[in-house]
């Protein structure tokens, strides 16, 4: 999925809540870093929802705003999203269940990474 999003020229970053030792040791052991060209990590700001890591990343990247998504698994990521203007994608997959992400915003709610792939495909 990824160097599929990346051969169609969409950027990728980073906005994690983990602190910059773990991201950088799950890029390491995932062998993902070269997919990514900006990374912002909780210890390194206000953390999620604020929305100051994402602006930070956008700035980095210069995207605007209305042409960024955010997919996420949190509500924090969600809210994040919606503080910083961006539209985001609820993966439920991850860390919050489905019922939970359902509260906050997003343009689609993807279930696996199959479904991820495919939205994005029709979608960006």
């Amino acid at each position: 999925m990824l160097a599929e999003l990346h051969a169609r020229g969409r950027r990728m970053a980073v906005a994690t809540g983990k602190a910059r030792r773990g991201l950088e040791r799950a890029l390491d052991n995932t062998g993902l870093r070269a997919w990514f060209e900006a990374t912002r990590c909780a210890d390194e700001g206000f953390a999620k929802p604020h929305p100051d890591m994402l602006l930070m990343l956008l700035d980095l990247t210069g995207v605007e705003p209305r042409r960024a998504l955010m997919v996420g698994d949190t509500t924090h990521d969600l809210e994040l999203a919606a503080n910083a203007g961006v539209d985001a994608v609820a993966v439920s997959y991850g860390a919050h269940p489905e019922a939970l992400l359902a509260t906050r915003p997003a343009r689609a709610r993807c279930a696996s990474v199959a479904e991820l792939r495919q939205w994005l495909a029709a979608n960006t």
